[in-house]
């Protein structure tokens, strides 16, 4: 079951011990899932908050 997180320093932290994060562009909402091995966990952001969230993530970047 994935894990909505609200916190945006959180999920940066989290991507440090990520294997991937997926990317899911829509037309009004970027969803970012980090896949860590035993949870999912998924934010909900504009596409402008996520072009300036993507270069800190540390782990392998999915466009989906």
């Amino acid at each position: 079951m994935p894990t909505e997180i609200f916190d945006v320093e959180q999920f940066v932290e989290l991507s440090e011990r990520a294997v991937e994060c997926r990317i899911r562009r829509r037309e009004d909402v970027v969803k970012l899932k980090l896949k860590l091995p035993k949870r999912l966990y998924t934010l909900k952001t504009s596409p402008e908050e996520a072009e300036e969230i993507l270069p800190r993530i540390s782990c392998t970047l999915v466009e989906v």
